[in-house]
């Protein structure tokens, strides 16, 4: 079932990534009637059943996977170890790398700032950072770093919460403007403590403060507000939270969204009391397995470069359903205010600027909002984003719904598990509304 993987920088496959965040979502025709479900012992046998399928020798060692509905627990359903090498049973409180899952947090953060007014959707950026005032950019996408034009507008909080703004990504980005920011040390995050040839080069700048400074000096690749382009800016939007909040971003994320929603394992840096709950992270090489980031000698048990808001993140299953269903209650969880309900519906909705559509391979129809995928149409209200080691997680804003996969291999697009994933979830969605 493992294809080929020519570079593990494909890891970052981000039309992979979006497919999974669209496999994962719950289409909302399916959706009015999953409340009168309280009182089913099973809400997953088929997910139990593919989970089941895909967990054991020369497949994978763990997985996680859950369904949360109205007015009961969620349902998690897990098998397998923590690792091949690791006897600890995997379960909703195992940790996970959650790479880019850990956007629509940074959004969801922007946004409760922006509910109180201390930053506005449409607020130049250079207006709390100063060095973006000027930016350049480049005459075509991906060419000569030294055929360059005035950005034609600024670069606005909007266009980093939607990967409008124009700034790179060194795991989309090719040609000359890939190595200049691989130079100034702008990765997107981090792997393992082993050096994998392709991925992630560059020795990553130190404080996000310096990073913010140093991306200022790398030209777009669009002009804002022109063009979707998966991008480092929710990594920046750490720096312009850390301005407008007065606190670090890390401390922000713990203070105003983490301890709140009741959020107990979900770190930048995992404690080493906590390592062992800790999995193991894969690289899919041909048809095996092979372990690059070990739970008891993880890389995510240092202190990051500094805290990637694109994509820094480590979680439980537990923990992460907990965020979605604080956004799917609108700001509220075990009757306790975490975010302005006005920050969620905005962040949960469409915030592309006019124009700008998402490449089809991409999603197309697809809308975006505050760091994460929302539906249109027959699936509007859905909401959430996917991680480059196999995570994803989606929330139904309209009708209270969340799901989410867990598990640990890069890249996530070489094998067919998610595909199969998603007919089992709709599976027992329509068995579920058929006893009604």
């Amino acid at each position: 079932m493992i294809r080929t993987m020519a570079r593990l920088e494909a890891a970052m496959d981000r039309r992979a990534l979006l497919r999974m965040g669209a496999c994962a979502g719950l289409g909302a025709a399916l959706m009015p009637r999953l409340a009168l479900a309280a009182s089913d012992p099973d809400l997953l046998p088929q997910v139990r059943a593919v989970v089941e399928r895909w967990v054991g020798p020369g497949k994978f060692p763990g997985m996680v996977a859950s369904l949360g509905i109205p007015a009961r627990e969620p349902q998690f359903v897990a098998r397998g170890s923590e690792g091949f090498a690791d006897g600890d049973a995997v379960t909703a409180d195992s940790l996970f790398r959650i790479y880019s899952m850990t956007k629509p947090v940074t959004g969801m953060a922007a946004m409760q700032l922006v509910s109180e007014g201390r930053l506005g959707l449409d607020q130049p950026l250079y207006e709390i950072l100063p060095r973006y005032r000027h930016m350049q950019v480049q005459d075509t996408y991906d060419g000569p770093i030294t055929e360059l034009h005035p950005a034609r507008s600024p670069i606005t909080i909007r266009h980093l919460l939607t990967h409008t703004s124009g700034i790179g990504y060194t795991i989309i980005q090719k040609g000359p403007i890939k190595d200049l920011m691989e130079r100034k040390g702008l990765v997107a995050g981090q792997i393992s403590r082993m050096k994998i040839p392709g991925v992630f080069e560059g020795e990553p700048v130190h404080g996000l403060d310096r990073f913010a400074d140093r991306l200022a000096e790398v030209p777009l690749v669009a002009d804002p507000g022109t063009r979707w382009s998966y991008s480092m800016g929710l990594d920046l939007m750490g720096r312009v939270i850390e301005v407008a909040s007065g606190r670090s971003f890390a401390d922000y994320l713990r203070e105003t969204i983490f301890e709140p929603a009741g959020m107990t394992s979900t770190f930048f840096q995992v404690p080493q009391s906590d390592a062992g709950r800790l999995t193991t992270n894969y690289g899919a090489l041909g048809t095996l397995l092979v372990p690059i980031d070990t739970g008891a000698d993880s890389i995510f048990l240092e202190k990051p470069p500094f805290p990637f808001g694109g994509a820094g993140l480590v979680s439980s299953p537990r923990d992460y359903d907990r965020f979605l269903r604080m956004l799917a209650q609108s700001g509220m969880i075990d009757g306790q205010r975490v975010l302005a309900a006005q920050a969620v519906h905005a962040g949960t909705g469409d915030l592309l600027p006019a124009g700008v559509t998402i490449p089809a391979a991409f999603g197309g129809a697809a809308g975006f909002g505050a760091g994460g995928r929302v539906g249109r149409g027959g699936e509007a209200g859905i909401y959430g984003w996917s991680g480059a080691a196999g995570t994803v997680g989606m929330v139904d804003t309209v009708h209270a719904l969340r799901s989410q996969i867990f598990v640990q291999f890069m890249p996530p697009n070489a094998v067919d598990l998610l595909p199969e994933f998603q007919a089992a979830l709709k599976a027992d969605v329509m068995a579920l509304l058929e006893k009604r």
